[in-house]
Parts: structure tokens; C-alpha cells; sequence
């Protein structure tokens, strides 16, 4: 499906294809490009229990700014679901397949804009796939942004581990448990009370709430198989070891809201502190007052799009400190 239109006087096409895998599995995609050769090249990571369909009015507002933006429905999420089970990543392996498919978006990239650089924006579960991306493909992109994240102990996703493994066993992969949603989730509305509805978290903007809530793609449970995919992700992307694989002279921005329940007040600090022990020299850290989630869908957003755009400007205006390969492997 392809639509063109004019976005402030700039032509702008919108199209969604079908992306291969490298194990077959079909993934939804959809584009934004502005007419002329774009400065650069943005691809998503989008968080849990969402789409990449919602990232549309960000998508026009960096189109506007001469940018392209790439953004696949991972595993189990949006259209990709068709050919799968909504909530379940896969039925094993399935981190691997997650973080394998960016190296696939990255390579279609890389084949249509051989010399353009490519920034890598996760958000939420989203950033937690780009770190274990950018652990071995540091050199496929020039810069990453990582958006409603956290740092935590290895102790804790060790022993939630523990929980959704006993929920796997009870249920099976594909059950959906209660008692794992209420310990991710069951706290992330208490600061905000009184609460209008279980994801006020996500946003102080209630039309933005009630949007989520009305789409049937997002706020689902997802499956004991998908949360024992992630937290084995965690413990592989939580090491020192593990950030050290990351080129040190990479630029990375970590963005986030002081409110927002899912980093639990200081853990942006402390990825970005655990980047820079990492030898990471170029990480910035940008934090909004009140801010909840969502940061793109906050009441704040223009502001939050304003400092994306300036940031990817300012990157691709500084000399690059390290080669940035033409082609990236195949997954």
C-alpha cells in the first residue's frame, strides 16, 4: 500500500510492505520518505504490547525535517501477528529472532540507501532489543536514540525469571499470566492516582490514553513465552561485559520523562552511568519534568520531536570517530 501527500508544502509517501525475515516470518513494515534524497535514515524498535503505526505523526514531523523512517510490527505485535500469535515473539528462540530482524530492516535499509547514515530509535522494550542489536552491529548505524528505558539489577530479572518460568509451567508458553502482568505493571498507575484508566502511566494527555485503550493492537498480555524471551534479553544486555561490545565512540542518546514509572525515578542515570563505565564517551541523557511513557505522545511531544531532530542534525554534523560499513551482514 503506497500513499503520497503533501506534508508543509513538502511531498511526502507513506508505504507499508511485507519484509522477510532470515527464518521466513513475514514482518509488517512501514515507510515515510520525503521525496528527495533524505539526510539520513531512522528505524524503530517499538515497545511492548504496541504497534509501529503509532509512531506515524513522528514519522511526518522528521519528514518534514528531511529524515526517512523505518519502522517493522516486531514479533507478535501489529500486522506481524498475522503470521504468528499476537503477545508471543516465537516459539523459540525468540529474543534472538527479535533482535535479528533489526539486522534484516538494517540490510533493506542499507541496500536502498547504500551511502546514507542509519539511526536506530527503541522505545521501552524497544531499547531493550537495540542494545543487544548495537552489540554486535555497532558499525550498521551512526548514532542510536533509546527512549523509555531503564537499567536494573541482573538480580531482579534473574528471579522474575524465576516467576515466569513457574507461570510457563503452569500455564504452558502461550498462557497469559495475571500475576506476571501485575508485577511488571501493577504499580505503574499508583503515583498518578486518582487514576482514570490502567494506562494512565503512558501519558498526561488522556486523548492519547483513550487511543491506545480504543486500538485493538495495543494493551494486550502478552504470552509467559514473550516475557521469558525478554528477561533472558535483560540478563544477556545487563553485564558490563556485555555494554563494552558496544562501540565506545558510538553517539547514543538516552530520553525519558522524571515520570515515567517503568525507568522507577533514576534508572535513565543509571544506564547512562553504566554506558559511561562502559567506555561509552558520547552518551547524552535528556530527562522531561512530568513527563510520563510515552514521550511521543506526551503533552509535550513537539518539544520531545524538536530535540530528537536537533539531535540527529547535530550527530550527522560531527566528524565521524569510527568507520561506518556500506553494507551490514545479512542476519
Amino acid at each position: 500500500m503506497q500513499s503520497i501527500r503533501r506534508l508543509k508544502g513538502i511531498a511526502m509517501q507513506h508505504r507499508s510492505f511485507w519484509l522477510d525475515s532470515s527464518d521466513g516470518v513475514p514482518l509488517y513494515a512501514n515507510h515515510w520518505c520525503p521525496a528527495h534524497e533524505p539526510k539520513a535514515v531512522v528505524m524503530l524498535a517499538h515497545g511492548m504490547a504496541e504497534h509501529s503505526g503509532r509512531y506515524a505523526r513522528f514519522a511526518e514531523a522528521l519528514v518534514a525535517a528531511g529524515f526517512e523512517f523505518y519502522a517493522i510490527d516486531q514479533r507478535g505485535h501489529g500486522q506481524t501477528a498475522q503470521h504468528g500469535l499476537l503477545g508471543q515473539f516465537a516459539d523459540e528462540n525468540g529474543w534472538g529472532h527479535v533482535v535479528g530482524d533489526l539486522s534484516t530492516l538494517n540490510h533493506h535499509i542499507r541496500h536502498q540507501r547504500p551511502h546514507t547514515p542509519i539511526f536506530l530509535l527503541g522505545h521501552s522494550m524497544g531499547s531493550f532489543i537495540a542494545i543487544a542489536y548495537l552489540m554486535h552491529h555497532s558499525s550498521s548505524v551512526q548514532g542510536a536514540i533509546l527512549g523509555g528505558s531503564n537499567y536494573g539489577r541482573l538480580s531482579a530479572y534473574q528471579a522474575a525469571a524465576l516467576v515466569a518460568r513457574f507461570e510457563r509451567w503452569r500455564q504452558g508458553a502461550t498462557g497469559r499470566s495475571a500475576l506476571i502482568e501485575w508485577l511488571s505493571f501493577g504499580t505503574f498507575n499508583k503515583a498518578f492516582k486518582p487514576v482514570r484508566t490502567p494506562f494512565d502511566w503512558l501519558s498526561r494527555d488522556s486523548e492519547e490514553v483513550d487511543r491506545y485503550i480504543a486500538d485493538p493492537l495495543c494493551g494486550f498480555r502478552c504470552t509467559n513465552g514473550l516475557w521469558l524471551d525478554l528477561l533472558h534479553g535483560l540478563q544477556q544486555i545487563t553485564p558490563q561485559a556485555a555494554l563494552k561490545q558496544i562501540a565506545p565512540q558510538l553517539p547514543i542518546l538516552i530520553i525519558g520523562g522524571d515520570s515515567d514509572p517503568v525507568s522507577q525515578g533514576n534508572g535513565l542515570q543509571r544506564l547512562a552511568n553504566a554506558l559511561a563505565q562502559a567506555g561509552h564517551t558520547r552518551t547524552t541523557l535528556k530527562c522531561y519534568s512530568q513527563a510520563r511513557h510515552e514521550l511521543l505522545n506526551e503533552l509535550n511531544r513537539d518539544e520531545v520531536t524538536r530535540d530528537l531532530i536537533d539531535w540527529l542534525e547535530q550527530t550527522l554534523s560531527q566528524p565521524q570517530q569510527r568507520p561506518l560499513h556500506s553494507q551490514e551482514p545479512h542476519p
